[in-house]
């Protein structure tokens, strides 16, 4: 009996030591596959950050950081770049449909606070990693074969833009909030802007790019940003509508998109009807001329528009104003692969701090402390020199690959 009662402790005592090991495995294995979803994290589990839905012959993606405004990070990018690359192949899939979780986003573009992390903890090869495999997904919907709508309903930020505007449609809604406000925070518009951007009416894209100015979603529709426009509340039947159809022909998409669409035009307040003093302010090819153009604007019509522009402008970095104004100059004459590799360039000298920290900067003054009062270096445009700019545009080193994109496999998108 002795025995039998010793016997029956050890068994009890190694149970209590499973279960404990047990629990401190469940309890790693899910703060690991979660992190990304309520940390700021350049890592994480793809298969939770995003989710897919199969249909009849699509496929919907849903990018799922909802408390981080659907951010895109090293697992996101990947996920995407795998998904699409096995699903082109896939001929019992027509096309695909892109959306954010969440009832705030489609996506507020890269996770700047999680990169800015990373760099001040000198792990550049994280950075670098995220932003090769963003870009890749990006070159891969810019040259997909297959049609690709994206569901813009709510903020639609930075590189959100460079993961739905490459495709085949776009729909905005009476929630999309669209801007490309990089060089607010110390950095430049990237993820193909400078291809995309570039190619808008007029100068549109130089003002967009500078001042990180907002676009609403009968904006995004009317310059071309958009392929489509409905009102938030038909979301849910456009989706099931194109989970029901059976077709890989983007005219029957676009058909049944036309169906749910709404006839809107800008109001009166709207950049849009303000295109003519915008392209006489934004022609210029210095910033220091644009600026000069738009003083004079102002003290001649009092426009306010003049004055929140200029107001936007002198809050950028002065330097991320310089290289990306030639960005987008150069974009507007380079295809698609072109404008990725030399961004990519240009990302590495942003985020490394070989010409000047303003990202960190930046990103710390918009998203970290929130003061809004980032201490730019240099801190004034005249302080700005050519080769600061022109260095911005080089590799970061002499070994320093450059950005590999599948231009044989894969057409250049021009």
């Amino acid at each position: 009996m002795q025995s039998l009662a010793k016997r029956q402790r050890g068994i009890l005592q190694c149970s209590r030591v499973f279960l404990d090991e047990f629990k401190r495995r469940a309890t790693s294995l899910s703060t690991s596959t979660n992190s990304s979803l309520f940390d700021h994290s350049l890592t994480g589990d793809p298969d939770s950050v995003v989710l897919v839905e199969g249909n009849a012959s699509s496929r919907t993606v849903v990018l799922n950081r909802p408390s981080f405004l659907n951010a895109l990070n090293s697992a996101v990018a990947y996920r995407l770049h795998k998904l699409y690359k096995n699903w082109e192949d896939t001929p019992d899939i027509g096309f695909v449909v892109m959306k954010g979780s969440g009832n705030r986003a489609f996506s507020a573009g890269g996770d700047i606070v999680a990169i800015r992390d990373f760099v001040q903890k000198g792990n550049m090869e994280e950075c670098k990693e995220f932003f090769r495999n963003l870009y890749n997904f990006i070159y891969v919907l810019g040259t997909y074969l297959k049609p690709n709508v994206a569901i813009l309903d709510g903020y639609t930020m930075g590189g959100a833009g460079g993961i739905s505007i490459p495709g085949t449609f776009r729909v905005a809604t009476d929630k999309t909030v669209f801007a490309i406000p990089e060089t607010l925070i110390g950095y430049h518009p990237d993820a193909g802007a400078s291809f995309y951007i570039s190619r808008l009416p007029g100068y549109l894209g130089e003002y967009l790019a500078l001042t990180g100015a907002r676009l609403n979603g009968v904006e995004m529709l009317a310059c071309g940003l958009a392929t489509h426009y409905s009102q938030s509340t038909n979301v849910p039947l456009i989706e099931e509508h194109l989970r029901n159809l059976i077709t890989d022909d983007p005219s029957v998409i676009e058909t049944s998109l036309s169906n749910f669409s709404d006839l809107h035009y800008p109001d009166n307040s709207s950049v849009i009807r303000r295109i003519e003093m915008l392209d006489k302010c934004f022609k210029h090819d210095t910033v220091e001329e644009i600026m000069d153009a738009l003083e004079n604007e102002a003290a001649k019509t009092n426009d306010e528009w003049c004055h929140s522009t200029l107001k936007n402008l002198k809050y950028a970095s002065p330097l991320s104003l310089k290289v990306t104004l030639r960005s987008i100059r150069e974009g507007r004459f380079q295809s698609l692969d072109q404008c990725l590799i030399r961004e990519y360039r240009m990302t590495l000298q942003g985020i490394s701090g070989q010409i000047s920290a303003d990202f960190c900067e930046g990103v710390r003054a918009r998203m970290v402390d929130k003061d809004h009062a980032p201490k730019w270096d240099p801190p004034s445009l005249e302080q700005v020199s050519k080769d600061m700019v022109d260095q911005y545009f080089s590799p970061i080193s002499a070994t320093e690959p450059e950005l590999d994109l599948p231009t044989k496999q894969r057409g250049a998108f021009t």
